[in-house]
């Protein structure tokens, strides 16, 4: 009983673990308003070597770079969407984790909705053309082809 409650409580104590970001120390800002917003901004920026991890979360150096970056524009002034749109004009919305839903993305966006209800109408005539379809039973047959289909039968 005392295993089962010692492995419950190490499940229990690494699953509730928080994640390790990569930040690492020599980037952290001094100014603790400025660090939040930094972390803000890069939970929300792509590492372009990992794809669906943050640079908050990325050990890669090119997150590195990225994390850098943010701060560099935090700390010259700029504010959150100035950052943001400083980074897409340079690496491309790709940089976003959560693209945009305004201009050219709207054909990304609704292409998922639309292809479903086209596949849906195609499949639903189809179902309606085969419904409607003459069948050829076995009244259809002549004589002959229902003499040689017995004998398949009996074989």
């Amino acid at each position: 009983m005392m295993r089962v409650l010692a492995i419950a409580l190490l499940l229990t104590g690494l699953l509730a673990t928080p994640p390790v970001l990569a930040v690492e120390p020599d980037e952290v800002l001094e100014d603790a308003g400025l660090e939040a917003r930094a972390r803000t901004l890069s939970k929300g920026l792509r590492c372009l070597v990992c794809r669906n991890e943050s640079i908050d979360e990325s050990n890669a150096e090119l997150a590195r770079d990225l994390r850098l970056l943010v701060r560099e524009r935090l700390v010259a002034g700029d504010s959150d969407d100035q950052t943001l749109a400083f980074i897409v004009d340079r690496f491309g919305e790709y940089v976003l984790l959560r693209p945009t839903t305004g201009g050219a993305n709207w054909l990304l966006w609704g292409a998922g909705p639309f292809m479903f209800l086209l596949a849906g109408g195609m499949g639903a005539m189809f179902l309606r053309g085969r419904s409607r379809a003459t069948g050829t039973g076995p009244d259809d047959l002549s004589d002959e082809e229902q003499a040689r289909l017995r004998k398949i039968l009996q074989d």
